[in-house]
């Protein structure tokens, strides 16, 4: 049998409402502002309803205290986000946003280097 989860925090509840309530909002305000500020609007509502998502996954993921420090623990993730961060490093050779890329790949590496180093240091999380 599982235990059961512990019930999310209201910092969680309240990160989810205010996630929702941006994608919501700016959403709505895009359909009526002017075409510069209506596409600009609509990416805003977009990437808070990216970023709700991504929260309800970590938030199911990792249940209760301690999100930081699992996810900064966590091998796979962190390697996961190193293999994307340098396949868009090498398809964007000559692009203008490529060090964009390349930032996001050494703080990949940095991230999964600290997992690593944590693991073996501590032993997993747990």
């Amino acid at each position: 049998m599982t235990e059961p989860r512990p019930p999310w925090s209201p910092r969680r509840r309240r990160t989810l409402l205010l996630l929702a309530l941006a994608a919501v909002l700016f959403g709505l305000a895009g359909i009526g502002l002017p075409d510069q500020y209506g596409v600009a609007s609509i990416s805003l509502a977009g990437l808070a309803a990216f970023l709700l998502v991504a929260a309800v996954v970590v938030f199911v993921a990792v249940p209760g205290p301690g999100t930081v420090d699992a996810l900064l623990r966590s091998l796979t993730v962190s390697g996961a986000v190193l293999v994307v961060a340098v396949l868009l490093v090498l398809s964007t050779a000559g692009e203008p946003l490529r060090w964009l890329w390349v930032l996001a790949a050494l703080a990949a590496a940095a991230w999964l280097g600290t997992a690593v180093w944590l693991t073996r240091r501590d032993g997993p999380a747990g």
